[in-house]
């Protein structure tokens, strides 16, 4: 098995934007009214030339107050400093919380030695104090003490990791497609966030254009079908990573548990 969700637990958000874990066994929704519900899901990809992480999640600790995200990548046989490459499909809070940590009282990059893969119109709108669903303090860090690749655009990273830019979810998103071993895994980051987007078809009302996403995930969903890719989703509940199929109704997603 070469690719791991390392889930971050579940969460409700409401209009503050403030992410608040929430047990679905034993919290009731309806204490919560006004709220998305949501989970979060960063990838790990182990591939011939690199440990890839996809996206960074909330930066949540554990009881022992280790980043959880450091946490699942041991759970996962690596450790954090083995990460070559960090591929952000975006900037928001519930993505980025886990780039940085607390050492010594001093907050560092998680990652210090992995090349971080940025859209450059991404990271500077972060900066613009525009949207409250961004963190500038961890881009400070990151500034300060992280290796940056700032991308534009569409391209090919390096052999087998390729990004696209796509807006949708928000202005400068991208995804990811990264070939290995035989296998094409896509990660759609928050245009194709969980499985349920892709068969149901509808237009998101947060996103910043929810039609163009919704193009988008029709797009590839036909051609992750066509192709046999292996899917990832970010905020998906159960189906984390799948195989999507196209039937003459639409989609359907099959769970790989085992790769």
């Amino acid at each position: 098995m070469n690719i791991y969700a390392l889930g971050e637990g579940s969460f409700s958000v409401d209009s503050s934007k403030k992410f608040v874990p929430f047990n679905p066994l034993t919290d009731n929704p309806q204490d919560r009214k006004g709220s998305l519900f949501i989970h979060v899901q960063p990838f790990l990809l182990k591939t011939e030339q690199d440990l890839i992480l996809m996206d960074a999640g909330l930066g949540f600790k554990n009881p022992n107050g280790e980043l959880m995200l450091h946490d699942n990548i041991r759970k996962a046989g690596f450790e954090p400093e083995e990460v070559t490459l960090v591929l952000m499909s975006h900037l928001h809070n519930d993505h980025t919380g886990g780039l940085v940590m607390e050492r010594n009282g001093r907050m560092e990059p998680a990652f210090p030695d992995a090349e971080h893969v940025i859209q450059r119109g991404e990271w500077e709108y972060a900066f613009s104090g525009k949207s409250t669903s961004y963190r500038e303090p961890i881009f400070e860090v990151l500034q300060r003490s992280a290796n940056i690749n700032f991308v534009e655009g569409s391209g090919t990273l390096k052999d087998g990791v390729t990004y696209e830019l796509t807006g949708g979810h928000c202005q400068f998103h991208q995804v990811l497609k990264i070939e290995s071993g035989g296998e094409t895994y896509f990660f759609g980051g928050d245009v194709l966030p969980e499985p349920e987007q892709l068969i149901r078809k509808f237009a998101a009302k947060y996103d910043f254009d929810g039609r163009k996403s919704m193009e988008l995930r029709e797009r590839f969903g036909k051609e992750a079908a066509a192709e046999d890719w292996i899917c990832l989703f970010y905020h998906a509940k159960n189906l984390a990573i799948g195989k999507v199929t196209e039937e003459d109704h639409g989609f359907s997603v099959k769970s790989l548990e085992n790769i």
